[in-house]
Formats: structure tokens, sequence, C-alpha cells
């Protein structure tokens, strides 16, 4: 005959850490921006030399093709750094088609904000204070921001509703807030580049962040109108 126990029952001994580690999975914690920036630089910066040279060609293809690329006139760019996906096949393809290729430059009076100047091939180039190349200001070719046709805005992170992180400086924002206020005569056209492993579900967007006309990858364009 079985005999029911009088004793409370207990649930099964767990060791301190196993129980720590389900309790946080259970109830996974929303990383913060700054986690999501960290993370997201560190999967670009573990891409191998070849991985990187392979996606920065498929970029280049993705852009190449548009009639947005071909019919610009002035292209702003950027020298990769952190990672970065490198658009140095299309900088030369744009200097093959006689076009003009900018570099952004770190204001030196306005903190915060870029300015344009002209990247012409084999110009030297100094480090700026973050460590990136930049024209030497000895030839002056600056250039207002809203003349620029097509600007290729490097990113941290994106998501498919077009949302995107930068590192966190807002200097594109501030540079290009001109854009929300059409007291311009033109407006160029934002494209957000950055390798496909760098997009997540979604991302938070500030009420300063000037949105990119669509984000291009190794793989694939998100939000291009068709």
């Amino acid at each position: 005959m079985t005999v029911a126990s009088n004793q409370p029952h207990s649930e099964p001994h767990l060791p301190k850490a196993l129980a720590q580690d389900l309790s946080a999975s259970a109830t996974p914690a929303t990383p913060t921006k700054a986690q999501l920036r960290k993370l997201l630089r560190q999967r670009r910066r573990d891409l191998s030399a070849q991985q990187q040279k392979l996606a920065s060609m498929n970029l280049c293809r993705q852009i190449a093709r548009l009639p947005l690329f071909m019919n610009s006139r002035r292209i702003a760019a950027y020298i990769p750094n952190d990672g970065e996906i490198s658009a140095q096949p299309l900088i030369e393809l744009a200097w093959r088609l006689g076009k003009q290729v900018y570099l952004p430059v770190l204001h030196p009076f306005r903190q915060g904000y870029l300015f344009f100047m002209e990247h012409q091939p084999h110009q030297p180039l100094a480090l700026n204070r973050f460590g990136i190349p930049e024209p030497l200001c000895d030839h002056d070719s600056r250039i207002p921001a809203w003349t620029l046709d097509l600007v290729l805005t490097p990113l941290v992170g994106f998501d498919e509703q077009g949302n995107r992180m930068g590192m966190g400086g807002g200097f594109y924002d501030r540079t290009f807030a001109f854009m929300e206020t059409g007291h311009t005569p033109r407006r160029p056209r934002l494209v957000g580049v950055a390798h496909e492993c760098q997009k997540v579900d979604a991302l938070p967007c500030e009420r300063w962040d000037i949105g990119m006309d669509f984000i291009a990858t190794d793989r694939q364009l998100y939000g291009l109108a068709t």
C-alpha cells in the first residue's frame, strides 16, 4: 500500500550559478544603445580581411548599378575605420567616370559638425583626432553639404524599417539637419552603408535622427523605392 507523505513537496536543488542563468534567460534584458553599439562594432571588426574585401566588392556592385549613382556628379564617401565596410571600389569607379568624390572633415570651428572636401587619387591625407584619414586643408576645395548629389554614410547598425545607428557622435545628424527645414535649393540623397551582419530586428529612432533614403549592404538594398 502506498502511503501519502505529509511532508511538504520540495523542488529539486539547482546549483546557484545555474539557477541564476535560468532566471536571466527567462527575462532577457533589452540591451542599451551603448551595449548594442559595442556588439555591432565587434561584429564588423571580427570579419576577416577576405570577408571585408568580398563584402566591399558586393556593396559596390549593389550601388554602382543604380541610376542614382550613375546620375550623381558629386559623391561624398568615407575612409573605412573600425571595421566599416569599404566603399573604395566605388570611389575608384567614380573617378574613372569623371565624378567628383568628397570626404567628410571635422569642422574646425563648429564642434560636432562636418564639412566636405574633394578627394583625388594619390592625395595626401592626415589623421584627425579620431584617427580617421581626412584630406589636408592646404588646398581648400570644400563645398556646402547641400550641393552634394549622393552621400554614402557608414552605419554601426540598422533595421529593415530604415532606422539606423551611428557611432554616437551625431556628426551626420547635425551636418544634414538642414534637410528637415527645406531652406536649401536642393537636398542630397543619403545612403546608409553597412555589412549585412550589422542588421538587427529593431532600433529606436530619436527625433533628431536624419533618415536615410535607403540602406545598402553587401547582400541587399533596404527601403529603396522601386
